[in-house]
């Protein structure tokens, strides 16, 4: 914790005042959280950023859409755009934002709207002539003005909520208390080798009751990178020189999953939106190698000039181990909510 975070620490006390008192309100029913007569799965986490939300989303994406009428609901973070937004054949990252148009580029089967204002997204969702079944809440677990019936709460390995403190001294946008709302919590971006003794331990310190379910991932990358064209496979480009580019909240992983000595790696902040100045200078970085990107990143630079040699790297989440339990708790909420 570096010294302006311990200064600033009576602060972080009081921000932990204020969110707790907001949620005793929504708790005790004086602030209006909206129930909707449909299952509404919001995932989210206790921190800033970074705990792998995209992945878990699409997971689930994967998970019901072959059964349900499936849309996923997000604020847009970053988009140049307001209000409620039907994404459509004319919606791009600048419209939506990147990771929801993201969501609408991979999966042409389902619903993907942003809005700030959950509870009004999800009555325009509702308000369609093609109603969604199921409803995916993105990055909207402090969203109480929305009451979701299921909620998954993420937190990193190498960051767990145990081990954190309130902003600003620390990262937490409410107390560790807030996981009790949760009826599954997934610790995200764990090492694929994590022992049952390691497991057994996370789960003593997150504190969690017995009632939630505690369940283990990592994130799997792809065999092969991809443009509009092509994919190659990974062992193919491992070993050549080439530019990484990410602008995600924790890219380390990504780059040592691709390392190699001659390669070039550029950082940019979390959901950047990328200048002229700033194409040049990776198209003059890069010369003539390939430039490998987050697919997240691809999404906002895949039309611009570096979209000849820009390849992007996919990834998921992947329990490890117990998923078939994951599942079928997901699938009977859904279910049992759609038969009542």
């Amino acid at each position: 914790m570096n010294l302006l975070r311990k200064i600033l620490f009576p602060f972080a006390i009081l921000y932990g005042f204020i969110t707790s008192i907001r949620n005793y309100l929504f708790d005790k029913g004086i602030l209006k959280s909206t129930l909707f007569d449909l299952p509404v799965i919001a995932v989210g986490n206790l921190s800033v950023g970074g705990t792998g939300k995209t992945p878990q989303i699409e997971y689930l994406i994967r998970l019901l859409s072959d059964k349900y009428k499936v849309a996923t609901l997000s604020r847009g973070y970053k988009r140049k755009s307001e209000g409620f937004i039907l994404a459509d054949a004319g919606s791009n990252a600048e419209i939506l934002g990147d990771e929801p148009f993201q969501f609408y580029q991979k999966f042409p089967n389902i619903q993907v709207a942003v809005d700030a204002d959950r509870t009004n997204g999800i009555t325009q969702l509702l308000s369609q002539n093609e109603k969604p079944q199921v409803v995916l809440l993105d990055d909207a677990y402090q969203h109480r003005k929305v009451k979701a019936g299921f909620y998954i709460l993420l937190t990193s390995f190498g960051d767990l909520y145990a081990d954190d403190f309130m902003l600003p001294t620390g990262n937490l946008r409410e107390s560790r208390s807030g996981a009790n709302r949760a009826q599954i919590v997934i610790v995200t971006k764990c090492p694929k080798d994590l022992s049952v003794k390691q497991q057994d331990e996370i789960r003593t310190k997150l504190n969690v009751s017995c009632s939630r379910k505690i369940f283990f991932t990592f994130i799997d990358y792809d065999d092969y990178i991809y443009n509009k064209e092509e994919k190659i496979a990974v062992s193919e480009v491992k070993n050549e020189s080439k530019l990484l580019l990410a602008g995600i909240a924790k890219p380390v992983p990504f780059f040592n999953y691709l390392k190699y000595e001659n390669n070039e790696c550029l950082t940019f902040p979390d959901h950047h939106h990328f200048s002229d100045s700033d194409l040049e200078m990776i198209h003059n970085k890069a010369q003539n190698r390939k430039i490998i990107t987050t697919e997240k990143d691809f999404v906002r630079l895949k039309d611009s000039e570096l979209a000849s040699q820009l390849y992007y790297l996919p990834i998921k989440s992947t329990f490890i181990s117990n998923h078939q339990n994951f599942d079928a708790t997901i699938l009977e909420y859904v279910k049992s909510n759609l038969e009542n």
